[in-house]
């Protein structure tokens, strides 16, 4: 078997299992475990699988640069933006990561919530300006990747913050390797801000579940939910709460019917 094709079906192998075990992938294909470890650093390599200990994970799209992620899954973000807002109390003080579904959550937030707002990002606070909130913005190292403030000086200011609640966003939710992004930096900061808070809701795309990044965050049994673009009967849905997850639902897109009332 050519290495393409090799490379076609360990793809496959983890878009239907969510992991791959070399050992079996061995043996079922009749080849070395070399050659698939082998295929699987070139996966990695490129971005399209994530080396674990005895394997790999799918590899999120969610790590892309900032511009390309305004463009991906702009639908599903939406829900999960509403099915956040409607979590927030009326006066609650709220964290809000950085990220292009924390920016679709400014978007669907009434202008007229009274609240305070603490942010690392940016591009959070200046899309805020129009609301009647207080914003507070925790600064830093700006992480041009994801438009937010890192590194040892934002993680000190936010030791200095309390909030209700945080909103939390990832690029990858997977059973096995918990809630996960792709930058060490950035995934102490995200771990920092949850320490500030009451509450955490993992705000989660259609496109971070069932895939995982380099870096660990948190346990899925460490946040008090996620707010999770999956149909209930979706396998992806069962695995999450079989590991422990606490799966908030997103409204249904509409219909056909729907639109047309």
């Amino acid at each position: 078997m050519l290495a393409a094709a090799r490379k076609g079906v360990l793809l496959e192998r983890l878009r239907r299992d969510g992991r791959l075990v070399v050992k079996d992938v061995a043996v079922e294909l009749g080849l070395s475990e070399d050659s698939i470890r082998r295929d699987l650093r070139e996966l990695d390599a490129a971005g399209l699988a994530v080396r674990v200990y005895g394997g790999a994970l799918p590899a999120s799209p969610a790590v892309a640069d900032y511009s390309v992620r305004q463009e991906v899954a702009r639908e599903s973000k939406a829900r999960v933006a509403d099915a956040a807002v409607a979590l927030i109390e009326p006066g609650s003080t709220v964290l809000l990561d950085g990220g292009t579904t924390t920016l679709a959550m400014v978007h669907a937030l009434p202008r007229a919530f009274t609240g305070t707002i603490i942010t690392h990002s940016p591009t959070i606070a200046a899309a805020l300006l129009d609301h009647d909130a207080e914003v507070i913005v925790i600064g830093g190292r700006v992480f041009k990747h994801s438009a937010v403030a890192c590194g040892g000086a934002a993680v000190e200011a936010a030791q200095r913050v309390s909030a209700d609640v945080f909103f939390l966003g990832v690029t990858g939710v997977h059973g096995e390797a918990g809630l996960t992004t792709g930058d060490a930096e950035e995934a102490a900061m995200k771990r920092a801000l949850a320490e500030r808070a009451a509450e955490t809701f993992v705000l989660a795309s259609e496109e971070k579940l069932g895939a995982a990044s380099r870096f660990g965050i948190l346990p899925l049994t460490g946040v008090s939910g996620i707010i999770a673009d999956l149909d209930r009967g979706d396998p992806r849905a069962g695995a999450l709460r079989r590991a422990g997850a606490r799966l908030l639902p997103v409204p249904p897109a509409p219909g056909p019917l729907d639109i047309a009332r």
